[in-house]
């Protein structure tokens, strides 16, 4: 196994207790939640990218629910929550010498001195095999894409590639984890045909759309570009025109994919376009607001605006999943899909 170098400038390896000198002893709680707080749990919620991929496949090939199907799925959440606190674990301690530099993120427990390093490896090994050993339970395709998400979780992470720093390369190595969550949630339901690939994509290019936002408004709120250049190396590249550039060029290939899947397999799925065209309108704006929540997406329940849009968007994708309109084909001219929905409106 390749061993792993952290960067130059990185934290000693010394316990909390040595760091704390002569300071008052803490609790157990308070020397526990650090190493809960690395993992992320408030990040869990962006799993629930797995219910698109059950949803889809259920529609592209349908059969009865079945009580088989339910613990699958639990344990797949499960495994799939693990995997990803297990790159969030990663992620916290190859940061650390680079949050330093941020205005916020160098009170995180690592930076800040709250964690023993050793423990930290150690939980992230563990994390990552568990969730593995609770993924090879629902079956092998599902197991080999929680090892791809483990995997571009190193690539994204680790030196010499550590894909955060480069330009572009970033954004795209990041939101890869939309379409493998779309996996992972196909997969619980189906192992043995794979997804649409034109719809692994699109759902790549949204995700780099959100993430794109996400580094606009990091880059807007630190305001200095040394500053945000030390913190991530892709800030020396970035300014906000080309970050508004790189959007538009996911936007348009989230477009042109989705398009693609809409066509071949549930064309009433194009009313919807308005509706999305709306809600990335609203979270540009929403990137562009002083203290964005754009920044951290755990925090994002907080616009209660863009939740309601959400929401709505979501509620209409159901009912178009299951509706069936055959003007639209006349229209459109496009053959109606071989796909037959398991339950119409």
């Amino acid at each position: 196994m390749a061993t792993i170098h952290q960067p130059e400038g990185t934290l000693s390896v010394t316990s909390p207790a040595q760091s704390a000198g002569a300071a008052a002893p803490r609790s157990a709680l308070d020397l526990i939640l650090p190493y809960l707080s690395i993992a992320r749990p408030d990040h869990w919620f962006k799993n629930v990218f797995m219910l698109a991929g059950v949803l889809l496949a259920y529609f592209c090939y349908p059969e009865p629910l079945q009580a088989d199907k339910i613990l699958p799925f639990f344990a797949a959440l499960a495994a799939t929550c693990l995997l990803a606190s297990s790159n969030y674990v990663i992620n916290e301690i190859l940061d650390a010498p680079y949050d330093r530099s941020h205005p916020s993120k160098r009170f995180r427990p690592i930076p800040s001195g709250r964690v023993w390093l050793p423990i930290a490896y150690a939980e992230w090994l563990l994390l990552a095999a568990a969730g593995l050993l609770i993924a090879l339970s629902v079956n092998w395709p599902f197991f080999w894409s929680g090892v791809f998400l483990l995997v571009m979780g190193l690539v994204y992470n680790v030196p010499p590639i550590r894909s955060k720093e480069l330009p572009y390369i970033d954004v795209l190595s990041e939101s890869i984890n939309n379409p493998i969550r779309l996996m992972l949630g196909w997969f619980v339901v189906n192992a043995h045909v794979f997804p649409p690939v034109s719809l692994l994509i699109a759902y790549w290019m949204i995700g780099a759309f959100f993430m794109a936002a996400k580094r606009l408004a990091e880059y807007r709120s630190i305001g200095d570009r040394a500053v945000a250049g030390a913190y991530r190396g892709s800030f020396r590249h970035y300014d906000q025109e080309k970050l508004l550039i790189s959007m538009f060029g996911y936007t348009t290939s989230f477009a042109l994919f989705l398009g693609v899947f809409i066509i071949r397999y549930h064309l009433e799925l194009i009313l919807i376009f308005p509706l999305l065209a709306g809600f990335m309108c609203y979270y540009l704006y929403v990137s562009f607001k002083q203290g964005s929540a754009a920044q951290s997406p755990e925090k994002l329940y907080r616009e209660k605006g863009l939740m309601i849009y959400l929401v709505l968007c979501l509620a209409v994708f159901f009912v178009l999943m299951f509706t069936n309109i055959p003007v639209l084909y006349e229209w459109f001219n496009v053959p109606p899909s071989p796909v037959a929905p398991l339950w119409k409106f």
